[in-house]
């Protein structure tokens, strides 16, 4: 038996820096996010450093620790990406509670900085957010439609068609919509 170390392949090494990267951008420490996860610190480590690859249960208990599917890590580490993503391709997620719908236009790449969404909230609707998935996350929400109340760490904004606001989120958001009007929208984030 070799005792040779195999060397990690591309998309091994690319998901050990994405790993690292996610929990440094959410400022948790290895034994915060082993917490959180219930995967221990040291494999956290070896994992991080790509001396290990992580197992499907892993990568499933690191997601929900983050809040994201094992597909949108996965996107985030591949090579390349799609030129052109027509419409009917875009993925679409609804969430039926609050009214809102949510296209991701421009998906994460690990090659692209930014990425773009389309939101959709129904009228007398209302999102909050308690903190931002990264601190200092870059915004820039064109109106497309409607009208959108929108509050930024404490500073409310009242946006319609055509309008532009652009900001940098520290900590809470909130999106809400008059009982009259719904809103459509993009956001561009980097």
């Amino acid at each position: 038996m070799s005792t040779d170390l195999i060397e990690p392949d591309s998309t091994d090494r690319a998901l050990a820096e994405r790993l690292r990267a996610l929990r440094v951008a959410r400022g948790w420490s290895l034994e915060t996010l082993a917490a959180m996860s219930g995967v221990s610190r040291a494999t956290l480590s070896r994992l991080e450093t790509g001396e290990t690859s992580p197992t499907a249960s892993q990568l499933g208990r690191l997601c929900a620790a983050h809040g994201m599917t094992l597909s949108r890590l996965m996107a985030m580490v591949e090579d390349g990406f799609a030129a052109c993503l027509p419409r009917a391709e875009q993925p679409v997620w609804t969430d039926r509670t609050t009214g809102f719908t949510r296209r991701l236009v421009s998906p994460p790449s690990r090659a692209l900085a930014g990425e773009a969404i389309e939101g959709e909230l129904a009228p007398g609707a209302s999102i909050d957010y308690k903190r931002p998935p990264r601190p200092g996350l870059e915004h820039h929400l064109v109106m497309l439609e409607g009208k959108l109340e929108l509050t930024v760490d404490g500073r409310h904004h009242a946006l319609g068609p055509g309008d532009c606001l652009r900001y940098q989120l520290h900590g809470e958001s909130r999106f809400a919509t008059p009982p009259t009007s719904g809103a459509r929208y993009l956001i561009f984030m980097v």
